[in-house]
């Protein structure tokens, strides 16, 4: 699980990454977590096409209140 930064903020809710995303991909930061992985670290924009990554939030180390994935399916982002 990954984390995601919205503004340099932390969001609140699933509901405030899927906003941000819609007004604006370069607003969104996803956080590689794993020590030993190869997960995507950087600006949701740039996600390569079919990729998907699942997060956490609002923070994945201290608060799991919320979960969700992100990808790029035919050059738009999408959160689910």
């Amino acid at each position: 699980m990954q984390g995601v930064f919205v503004d340099g903020k932390r969001p609140k809710s699933k509901k405030a990454i899927k906003e941000a995303i819609a007004r604006d991909p370069h607003s969104v930061r996803i956080q590689a977590t794993s020590l030993i992985g190869r997960e995507f670290d950087g600006l949701a924009s740039e996600l390569p096409e079919g990729t998907r990554v699942s997060f956490v939030g609002p923070d994945p180390y201290l608060s799991r209140k919320f979960y969700g994935t992100i990808r790029k399916v035919g050059g738009r982002l999408k959160v689910a």
